[in-house]
């Protein structure tokens, strides 16, 4: 890791400090006031920066055999769509028994898996890019697909099964189906348009070894800055309920600490090596904030507990997930001995995955 990379937690924790001194300002107000059909536009604009430079790197050729992998693909869609969703269900209710409201926004967080921020803590531990893209891109068709069967199921279905408390609640496809669009579609389109005019035009080295380098650092500036927003958006809520902010963070630290072990343990035993378990184990463990965060104001209120779970998720997630790249690196080697895609198994001709860095 380069010296930036290596002070990504204070560049984080500068971040998120800024952005609760801001939400006492009146520019939180402006900021969540621009806002188009439900998207806030200053988190969309920071996470599309922020996801280019590692889409753009993504090596779209490969995309083809990489979902071929079966091995892959049954881990990957059993831990996100069957494992992650009853995990976080079960730690709703062990963690909030008498909170319906958080509990509801927490089982929503569980539902929403990620495809925005994955992308980066999977390329700073190393992960495969092309994996994580195809596995972003998986996550984000069940996600329109399965939403809001998964919701009526975890919240009303199985609750009924086991004589607990039952919430209705109606999911919009539209919103679900915009939210993956703005968050995914355009920064897919651009990265994958990037590296075919790019090689097209000035030939794939040129692109790797000259465009790249150019472009990587959007995606801390970006990181960064949607940070900031977030924090901005957030904080003032946050600040208004801390117990049941600590509450919610609880639940959400197990999960954190739960989905990336149990996808590292699954790949590995499965043959995978260090890079693609790298990329299962974010994608596993990352959630879509900003997808939970819109249908819980859509469904229940910007003032209910829903939303403030909602809100909680990426307060929680961002600083976990940037310890669980250091800690995924370090247990690399342990787990993975001898494995070529190690960081410290790359060779001088394979692109680095860290995002600031260059190729």
């Amino acid at each position: 890791m380069s010296l930036t990379d290596r002070l990504l937690p204070v560049w984080i924790i500068l971040a998120m400090a800024t952005g609760l001194l801001l939400s006492r300002t009146g520019l939180a107000d402006v900021l969540g006031a621009s806002e188009i059909a439900g998207v806030s536009l200053p988190v969309a604009v920071g996470l599309l920066v922020m996801m280019y430079p590692p889409l753009a790197k993504v090596r779209y050729d490969t995309a083809g055999r990489i979902a071929a992998d079966r091995r892959l693909m049954a881990v990957s869609l059993t831990l996100n769509w069957l494992v992650g969703p009853a995990v976080m269900f079960a730690l709703a209710w062990l963690f909030l028994p008498d909170q319906p409201e958080l509990r509801t926004g927490l089982v929503i967080v569980g539902l929403a898996r990620c495809i925005a921020m994955v992308l980066i803590w999977s390329e700073l531990a190393c992960g495969d890019r092309e994996t994580t893209a195809v596995l972003v891109a998986v996550n984000s068709v069940f996600q329109v697909l399965m939403f809001g069967a998964l919701g009526w199921f975890y919240l009303q279905v199985l609750p009924s099964w086991l004589g607990l408390d039952t919430t209705s609640a109606e999911f919009s496809f539209l919103a679900i189906a915009g939210s993956v669009l703005v968050f995914l579609g355009i920064p897919l389109l651009a990265g994958a348009a990037s590296r075919l005019l790019g090689e097209r035009l000035r030939g794939r080295r040129w692109y790797e070894d000259v465009f790249l380098p150019r472009v990587s650092p959007l995606a801390l500036l970006g990181l960064l800055y949607t940070i900031v927003v977030l924090f901005t958006l957030q904080g003032r809520q946050v600040a208004d309920d801390p117990w049941a902010v600590v509450r919610v963070a609880l639940p959400l630290v197990v999960y954190f600490a739960v989905m990336p072990a149990l996808a590292l343990a699954l790949s590995r035993a499965v043959g995978l090596g260090y890079a693609r378990s790298t990329s299962v184990a974010f994608t596993a463990a990352g959630n879509n904030f900003e997808l939970a965060i819109a249908v819980a104001v859509g469904t229940f209120g910007a003032d209910s507990g829903q939303a403030l779970a909602g809100t909680v998720g990426p307060l929680i997630e961002v600083p976990v997930l940037v310890g669980l790249v250091y800690v995924v690196r370090r247990l690399g080697p342990v787990l993975f001995p001898g494995d070529p895609t190690l960081p410290s198994g790359r060779t001088a001709s394979t692109p680095s995955p860290v995002p600031t860095t260059t190729e």
